[in-house]
C-alpha cells in the first residue's frame, strides 16, 4: 500500500462517506424496510400476524446472539474484508427471501438478513471509524449516522414502489443486486482498515511525525477480558439494552397507542416522520456536543428525554401534545444513537473494539426483540396502555443511574513482574539478564522494610542470574549441534 505523506486531504473523510454507505445498505436488513413485506407474506400464504411476528423476534433474538462473533471476525480480519464479505453474503440473504415459501425459510431469511444486515453491518461502520478518529470522534459518527437515516427513510418508499412494480418477490432480487453491485465494490477498493495502514496516525497525524502526535492520539486499548473486569463495562451494558427496549417497544405499538388516545393512524404516521426528521440535525449536533461534554451526562440525557417522552405520551390527547411528544423522542433517539458510538471506543480503545461494540450491539438487538412484549402483554391484560407507560418510566431511571455511575476506566500500568519480563524479551540473552538484576539490585537497595528483605532479594538475584546463564549456554550448545 502506497503511504500518504501529504495533510491536503485527509483519507479519513473517505471513511466516513464509506462507513455512512454502509449504514445506508443495512436497510434491507432492517425493520422499516423488512415491515413492508409483512402483510404480502400473510395474505399469500395465510399467515398470521401473530405467527409472522413471532418469527421475526426470534430470527431477530437469534442474531443477536451471534454478533459478538462477528466483532471478534472484524478485529481479526479487519473492516475492510469483513464489509466485503458480510455485504456480498447480504446480497445473498436477500435473493433467498425471495424464494421464501415455509415458515422455517422465513426464519432462516429472516436471522440472515438481521445478522448481516441490522447488526453486521451497523457493526462495520461503528468499528471502522473510530480506528480513524480520536479527537473528532463523535464528530465523524454523527456524519456517518447520516446514512442510517437517510436509509430509513428511502428504503420504506422505494419497497412500496418496488412491490407495486415487479411484486416482493422480485423486489427482493433488486434489493439484493443493489448491495452487491453498489456497496461491495466500493469496500473492497476503498476501505482501510486503520490508518497505521496508510503511514498515517488518526486525526489525519503523519507517521513521520509519530513523536510530536502520538500523545495526542495513542490511547489505551483494553481486550474484552480486561473491559468485562471492569464496572463500567457492566454498567453501559444496562444502557445499551434500555433504549432497544423503550423505543422499540413504543415505535411497534404507536399506532394503537395513539388509538387508544383518539388520534388517527395518519397522526401517528406524521410522528414517527418528525421523530426521524428531529434526528438528523441533533445527530450531527451531539458528535460537536460530545467533543465538549463528558458522555456520562449525555448519555444520562438520553433517559432524561425518554422519561420525559413518556410522560408526554401519557397525556397526548390532542395532536399538539402529540407532535411534542415526536420532537422530544426524537431528540432522546439522535443523541442516543451517537453516544452509544462513541462511549465504546472512547471508554475501550481502538484495537478490539470490533468485540466489545458486538457485545454491545448484541445488547442492543436484545433489547429491540424484547421490547415489545411487555406492551403487548400488558395491554391484554390491562385493556389499555396507561399502566405499562408507567411502569417501563423505571426502564430509563435505571438507566440514568447506570449512566452516572460509568466512569471512564483508567488502565493500570504493568505490574513489575511484566516490566522485567518484557524488558528481557527485548535485549539479547545476557543484557536481558543484566537488566533484570539490576533492577531487583536497586529494588533491594531502596527497600525500607528491613534489612532480611535486601538479603532476600539479592538471593532471589543470584537464582536467577543461575538460571539465565543456564538457558543461555544451552541455547547456544543446541545451536552448535
Amino acid at each position: 500500500m502506497k503511504h500518504q505523506t501529504g495533510y491536503s486531504f485527509h483519507y479519513g473523510w473517505v471513511i466516513i462517506a464509506l462507513a455512512a454507505l454502509s449504514q445506508f445498505f443495512s436497510g434491507p436488513g432492517q425493520t422499516y424496510s423488512n415491515a413492508i413485506f409483512i402483510d404480502y407474506y400473510i395474505n399469500e400464504f395465510g399467515w398470521s400476524r401473530s405467527t409472522v411476528s413471532a418469527i421475526y423476534s426470534s430470527a431477530t433474538l437469534a442474531a443477536g446472539f451471534l454478533l459478538f462473533f462477528i466483532g471478534r471476525l472484524i478485529d481479526r480480519n479487519g473492516s475492510r474484508k469483513m464489509a466485503v464479505i458480510v455485504s456480498f453474503a447480504l446480497a445473498i440473504a436477500c435473493f433467498f427471501n425471495s424464494f421464501v415459501t415455509s415458515l422455517a425459510m422465513l426464519f432462516i431469511g429472516f436471522f440472515f438478513i438481521r445478522l448481516l444486515g441490522q447488526g453486521s453491518m451497523g457493526l462495520i461502520s461503528s468499528s471502522l471509524i473510530p480506528q480513524w478518529f480520536v479527537k473528532k470522534r463523535g464528530r465523524a459518527i454523527s456524519i456517518a449516522a447520516i446514512g442510517g437515516l437517510v436509509s430509513s427513510a428511502a428504503f420504506p418508499l422505494m419497497n412500496v414502489w418496488l412491490i407495486d412494480a415487479f411484486g416482493w418477490r422480485a423486489s427482493w432480487l433488486i434489493l439484493g443486486a443493489i448491495v452487491a453491485v453498489c456497496f461491495t465494490p466500493l469496500a473492497f477498493f476503498l476501505i482501510q482498515n486503520s490508518p497505521e495502514d496508510m503511514g498515517l496516525l488518526p486525526d489525519n497525524g503523519s507517521a513521520a511525525k509519530e513523536g510530536a502526535s502520538t500523545s495526542t492520539t495513542k490511547e489505551a486499548s483494553w481486550t474484552v477480558k480486561e473491559a468485562a473486569a471492569t464496572r463500567s463495562f457492566w454498567l453501559l451494558l444496562v444502557c445499551a439494552i434500555i433504549p432497544g427496549i423503550v423505543n422499540t417497544g413504543l415505535t411497534f405499538h404507536l399506532l394503537s397507542i395513539f388509538s387508544e388516545k383518539s388520534l388517527s393512524r395518519e397522526a401517528a404516521a406524521s410522528v414517527l416522520s418528525l421523530t426521524a426528521l428531529i434526528g438528523l440535525p441533533v445527530t450531527f449536533l451531539a458528535g460537536i456536543v460530545l467533543e465538549k461534554v463528558k458522555l456520562q451526562y449525555m448519555l444520562a440525557l438520553v433517559f432524561a428525554g425518554e422519561i420525559a417522552s413518556l410522560l408526554l405520551l401519557q397525556t397526548a390527547s390532542s395532536f399538539s401534545v402529540a407532535t411534542l411528544f415526536g420532537i422530544v423522542w426524537g431528540v432522546s433517539m439522535g443523541i442516543e444513537r451517537i453516544v452509544m458510538a462513541v462511549v465504546w471506543p472512547n471508554y475501550f480503545g481502538r484495537k478490539h473494539i470490533g468485540s466489545i461494540s458486538g457485545i454491545s450491539m448484541a445488547m442492543i438487538v436484545t433489547g429491540s426483540a424484547l421490547g415489545p412484549l411487555p406492551l403487548g402483554i400488558a395491554f391484554d391484560h390491562f385493556h389499555g396502555y396507561a399502566e405499562i407507560l408507567w411502569g417501563i418510566m423505571l426502564f430509563p431511571a435505571i438507566g440514568i443511574l447506570a449512566a452516572l455511575a460509568a466512569h471512564p476506566p483508567v488502565k493500570q500500568h504493568q505490574p513489575k513482574a511484566e516490566e522485567e519480563k518484557s524488558a528481557t524479551a527485548n535485549h539479547p540473552a545476557p543484557l536481558g539478564v543484566f537488566v533484570c538484576l539490576r533492577n531487583r539490585l536497586l529494588q533491594s537497595i531502596t527497600d525500607k522494610s528491613g534489612i532480611h528483605l535486601r538479603i532476600q532479594a539479592l538471593c532471589e538475584c543470584y537464582r536467577f542470574f543461575q538460571y539465565r546463564c543456564q538457558l543461555f549456554h544451552g541455547k547456544k550448545r543446541r545451536f552448535h549441534i
